[in-house]
């Protein structure tokens, strides 16, 4: 099988980008006068809240129809406000917590974070990826999770220098030029923030939901809070709130600290109306076992750490059917 590479994707991501740049421009209608006299008469005549609803309509208009992924039931995103929270951590573990919880249950997981991204080294893959013979690639697979991400057609130190419509080219294939097999779940970890990425993914594929990441210190909240209401306004559920990094045990005396601080993430779960999925704690074994490449779900089973990704994974589950039913 062929090997499907970086310089491979970056000529296919140009070819197109220029395709939809003249598209672009052969149907651009510039506006003239008598276009503006009919808005301007138009707004006169209706009121603040007709205009309002007829400019939803407008946009609605030109929004992207929703397309499933070829072989996936549901699609969940991993989210958060800001870097450094721990979004991919959490991410992974949940991945392997849904496939620890029900063996029975398929689990993908997608790297939706074109410029950092963290999969390969969290799930210790390396390589290429091969293509199938219907030309799709087909995803680098450890503790029994295929995963997909830029960091397999990159070197880990070359940076990724596109602008912003090549990087929406990029994430549409890796979501729909890649052979999925059979999934019962695809976990998305998606890039920090609330910009283009975010609202492609949300707009182009039937997500069924959205995990916010956050630690419970108030400057990531009040971004974990911007990144609850984005979901919100592209009508994307959200399932709810991890707190990661709650608390602190020292491993000498057992004395439990607040670092980030206490229930901040509770806090703003009730402010916002959504459950609190689960407390992930500040732990030596976690970051040790990421950066090994064997996440704590899988290497420490039975650890408090391991459990509390299992948690969070159960209540993930049972939010997707409320929200489904």
């Amino acid at each position: 099988m062929a090997q499907f590479t970086y310089s491979r994707l970056s000529h296919l991501l140009r070819a197109s980008g220029n395709r939809l740049l003249v598209s672009r421009t052969g149907t651009e209608v510039k506006p003239g006068p008598a276009c503006h006299v009919q808005f301007t008469r138009c707004q006169r005549s209706v009121d603040s809240k007709a205009l309002q609803e007829r400019q939803k309509q407008q946009m609605a208009k030109g929004l992207p129809k929703q397309k499933p992924v070829a072989g996936v039931k549901q699609i969940i995103v991993v989210a958060s406000g800001k870097g450094g929270v721990g979004k991919s951590t959490t991410a992974v573990n949940l991945a392997l917590g849904l496939l620890a919880n029900d063996p029975l249950k398929t689990v993908g997981l997608l790297d939706a974070d074109v410029y950092g991204p963290s999969i390969p080294k969290l799930m210790n893959l390396k390589g290429n990826p091969e293509l199938s013979d219907n030309n799709l690639m087909i995803p680098l697979v450890n503790y029994g999770v295929p995963c997909m991400s830029m960091g397999f057609l990159v070197d880990e130190s070359a940076p990724i220098v596109w602008r912003g419509l090549m990087v929406m080219s990029a994430i549409e294939r890796l979501l729909r030029q890649v052979d999925w097999g059979s999934l019962d779940y695809l976990v998305v970890d998606m890039p920090p923030g609330t910009g283009d990425v975010q609202l492609s993914i949300s707009q182009n594929v039937p997500v069924a939901g959205a995990v916010i990441v956050s630690t419970p210190q108030d400057i990531a909240l009040l971004d974990a809070r911007r990144g609850a209401e984005m979901f919100k306004k592209v009508h994307v559920p959200v399932l709810g709130l991890v707190q990661n990094m709650s608390v602190f045990q020292c491993p000498n005396c057992n004395h439990q600290t607040h670092i980030f601080g206490s229930d901040g993430a509770r806090q703003l779960a009730d402010t916002l109306g959504v459950k609190l999925l689960g407390d992930v704690p500040l732990h030596l074994n976690i970051r040790e076992t990421s950066d090994r490449g064997t996440p704590v779900v899988v290497s420490s089973p039975d650890s408090p750490e391991a459990e509390a990704y299992r948690k969070v994974a159960s209540a993930v589950v049972q939010r997707l059917q409320e929200v489904t039913t």
